[in-house]
């Protein structure tokens, strides 16, 4: 089997080292940078699988068509289509997400599902990342063993969502006076790197950045 694998991320690299490793007899070529992708390089190499994990670039529509593309979204698709799921979740109190891997079409995280699996959005984002690294090498390993077989989303569960700017990541007076300790924990938690971290503005235009984050009891002394 021929696979192309393509995507920066860290938790996406990791699935596809872990998998040249897992299937030596396959031929693998990735693509783990913005500057290596190359479409004219996957059209010769006529691949059986184009993995897009971690790839947040527009995909030629060539490649869509004429290839067999999956892509992973850490989302229960069809819920929580669009960009930035992992923070469009945590940032709505969701405590439990999926990996979901899909055959890609013209739309926007629309394919038919190939594998689904549910993970758990608690803790640092490192471990979120983890889990999603650790479940989508399960589920490809599954994909390549037992053969693509995929099944319809159900558009009447569809949400969507865009993309988060990195503005948004400003903790307001607002939120500090009106949110909860749960709410401005999570955004600072889903913010952490490689995102832009939360922060808050000071008054003589600087800016103080978080990049870890707990919740402590405050102790009522009588």
């Amino acid at each position: 089997m021929r696979i192309v694998c393509v995507g920066y991320r860290d938790w996406a690299t990791t699935i596809y080292h872990k998998l040249v490793l897992e299937f030596p007899d396959y031929e693998f070529i990735l693509q783990l940078n913005e500057d290596d992708f190359c479409e004219t390089t996957i059209v010769k190499f006529q691949p059986d699988l184009v993995l897009f994990y971690g790839w947040s670039q527009i995909i030629p529509e060539r490649l869509v068509t004429t290839y067999s593309c999956l892509m992973l979204h850490p989302s229960p698709l069809p819920k929580y289509r669009g960009g930035s799921p992992i923070q469009n979740q945590i940032i709505r109190g969701e405590t439990n997400s999926a990996v979901t891997i899909f055959l890609m079409d013209k739309g926007i995280d629309t394919g038919p599902i190939a594998k689904q699996k549910e993970i758990d959005l608690t803790g640092s984002l490192d471990e979120v990342f983890e889990r999603i690294s650790t479940t989508g090498f399960e589920l490809t390993c599954k994909i390549l063993c037992e053969g693509l077989s995929v099944y319809a989303q159900d558009e009447r569960e569809a949400t969507f969502f865009s993309r988060r700017k990195s503005c948004e990541s400003e903790i307001t007076l607002d939120e500090l006076t009106n949110q909860s300790s749960v709410y401005l924990y999570n955004k600072i938690r889903m913010l952490q790197d490689p995102y832009p971290n939360a922060f808050f503005k000071t008054s003589d235009g600087k800016r103080i950045v978080l990049k870890h984050v707990s919740i402590e009891d405050v102790e009522t002394k009588l």
